[in-house]
């Protein structure tokens, strides 16, 4: 036997019913700093600043970084 539901409800509705949080305010914070990155560009702390929360390890992993990007411009400047 199979039986389909169907609900009508706004996604407000739903995480009320589920007792989800409601993120609003924090997805209104996000987008307000997508813009503005979107308007002024990356700046070099700010990418400084994504690759040490990708990197593992803490400022030893930033330092193996900075070394293979250093290695890497240095390689193509040699050919």
């Amino acid at each position: 036997m199979k039986f389909n539901i169907e609900v009508d409800a706004t996604p407000e509705e739903v995480r009320t019913l589920l007792g989800l949080p409601d993120l609003s305010e924090v997805h209104d914070i996000y987008l307000s700093k997508m813009k503005q990155v979107a308007e002024t560009g990356l700046t070099p702390d700010m990418m400084q600043q994504m690759v040490r929360n990708w990197v593992p390890m803490g400022d030893a992993g930033m330092d193996f970084v900075k070394q293979l990007m250093g290695g890497l411009a240095g390689g193509a400047k040699k050919k």
